[in-house]
């Protein structure tokens, strides 16, 4: 029997259809894509919490949703709150210091600093010449500046209410994956499974793992290290320990290191000449800042057992191409490449178990 011929044009205009309709539903929801993306890394980190809750709370899931939603506001209001407040708190010492700026003298500069290797002649130079100026020099420099710094903190501030507003919608709509996450786990592992067979119900575990090992290994590990350096800075008499704390673990999670404010809080001991603890802040500082050399690949082991270097590569490329949500979005494309790729080159399907949770 002779197959009817296709129609091409048809064919064409239903494809370019289908196309056009999928382009104008991520136009449509572009400003959810991001608080989306987020709430999901989240709620698939933070699935087995949930489930804790909810088996301590006579198995209610509304009260296991309503305390993950109240946990997650916390975490960003009580540090706000925090810092606010010592701001605040310290607001007359704020004034009295910018003031005594104006009448800083700096020292010159010890011997050692000209025998640094490579920039030492240079470093000695600049001080000198910020010793002949003073800080009316400084402050002479900086004035052609004042107006780009002005503008700079506007921007920065119209950012923060617009990160203020993704949170709560990160917020919302995680509250709402809590509430019916397991039906959406077996429809995006329907998905998969349509999409490509066992290999993609499999990737979709994958997914999942990789997600909970990055948010084990890069959360756990920050939440850590911010504490531990909290906790020396406040031990070394360190003025606003609190929102420091907060900005150590701002950049912990951005990959960065806690040493970018552990380190100038030692040189600040040491300039006020408070020897002994400053160099109790330089010993701890050190072992903060190695820290995540051993705990994070532990951590990021024992929650997806995938290459390392793979997981590290997915955090910081992902990082540098997404942003923040990067450091989750990431690791999951590396993994599921990888063991896509893996599968492919073995022939077999990709390890995995298809009854794990995603």
């Amino acid at each position: 029997m002779q197959e009817p011929p296709r129609d091409l044009v048809r064919t064409t205009l239903g494809v370019l259809f289908i196309g056009a309709l999928i382009l104008a539903t991520f136009w449509i929801l572009r400003p959810f894509i991001a608080a989306t993306i987020w709430a999901t890394m989240l709620v698939v980190a933070t699935w087995p919490v949930l489930l804790w809750f909810e088996a301590r709370l006579w198995h209610r899931r509304s009260l296991a949703v309503l305390v993950m939603t109240l946990l997650m506001l916390l975490l960003f209001v009580v540090p706000l709150m925090l810092a606010i407040g010592s701001v605040v708190e310290h607001s007359d010492a704020i004034v009295t210091h910018a003031k005594a700026l104006a009448h800083l003298q700096v020292p010159p500069p010890p011997e050692w600093v000209a025998s640094l290797p490579f920039v030492g002649d240079k470093a000695a130079q600049l001080w000198e010449q910020a010793v002949a100026d003073g800080a009316a020099g400084l402050i002479e420099r900086l004035t052609p500046y004042a107006d780009k710094i002005v503008k700079w903190f506007v921007s920065q501030a119209g950012s923060f209410g617009f990160v203020f507003v993704q949170f709560l919608l990160t917020v919302a709509i995680s509250a709402l994956m809590y509430a019916d996450g397991e039906r959406a786990a077996r429809a995006v592992h329907r998905f998969g499974q349509r999409l490509a067979g066992a290999q993609g119900e499999n990737s979709v575990t994958l997914a999942g793992q990789a997600i909970r090992g990055v948010a084990l290994g890069v959360g756990v590990t920050a939440v850590v290290q911010s504490a531990l350096g909290g906790i020396g800075l406040a031990i070394a008499g360190i003025p606003f320990a609190g929102p420091l704390c907060a900005v150590i673990l701002l950049l912990c999670i951005a990959q960065l290191g806690p040493g970018l404010v552990l380190f100038p809080a030692v040189a600040w001991v040491y300039w006020n000449g408070a020897t002994g603890w400053g160099t109790f802040l330089l010993v701890w500082s050190v072992v903060v800042v190695m820290l995540d050399n051993f705990l994070r690949p532990v951590l990021i082991k024992r929650g997806a057992d995938l290459p390392l270097l793979l997981i590290f590569s997915g955090v910081i490329g992902g990082l540098l191409a997404f942003g923040l949500v990067g450091i989750f979005v990431g690791p999951v494309v590396l993994a599921v490449a990888y063991t896509l790729l893996e599968s492919w080159i073995d022939g077999s399907a990709p390890p995995g178990d298809q009854s794990a949770s995603a």
